[in-house]
Order: C-alpha cells, then structure tokens, then sequence
C-alpha cells in the first residue's frame, strides 16, 4: 500500500487565495472620500448617507467623516421582512 495518495486524489496544490472580506472600519473610525469601509458578497451591509457600492457590493466612503451604523427594518420584493444593516458616514 502507498504511504501516501496518488497525485490526483490529493487535494492539495489548489487552494484558492483569500479574498479578504469584512469589516475594514468600525463604528466611531474616520473614514476618508474613496476608503473601503466593507468588502463583502452580496448585501449584507447596505449603503446608507455618503456611501457608495461598488459592483462587487464593496462599500466606500463618498465624503470625508465619521462611520456610522444603523439597524432598519426592509421589505424584501417578497414582502418577507429582515434587518438590514446600513452603514452612513456623517
């Protein structure tokens, strides 16, 4: 028997690269116009006063100012209700 698995059952040598997703400032941090605020899939946070989206749904900063977050209650298109997360800079 082989000590170890033949080349192409083992999973190794084709792992992806991190992306690098989250939070990149918190609640209360100053932001600068153009800085990534939040590099996420899909909308989680959604954007809120002087924020913008991105095509990959990154948030950023419009204006220069303080981060700010707030929990809304939004319809979705199915009429089904959640919380969404929108995050301003004032």
């Amino acid at each position: 028997m082989a000590q170890t698995k033949s080349k192409s059952a083992s999973g190794l040598g084709r792992d992806s690269q991190p992306k690098y997703l989250g939070l990149k400032l918190a609640d209360g941090q100053k932001a600068k116009t153009g800085m990534v605020i939040i590099r996420q899939r899909g909308s989680k946070y959604l954007p809120g006063k002087n924020v913008g989206c991105g095509s990959d749904y990154t948030l950023y900063a419009l204006k220069d100012g303080v981060v700010k977050f707030q929990t809304k209650n939004k319809t979705t298109f199915t009429g089904k209700k959640r919380t969404a997360k929108v995050v301003h800079v004032i």
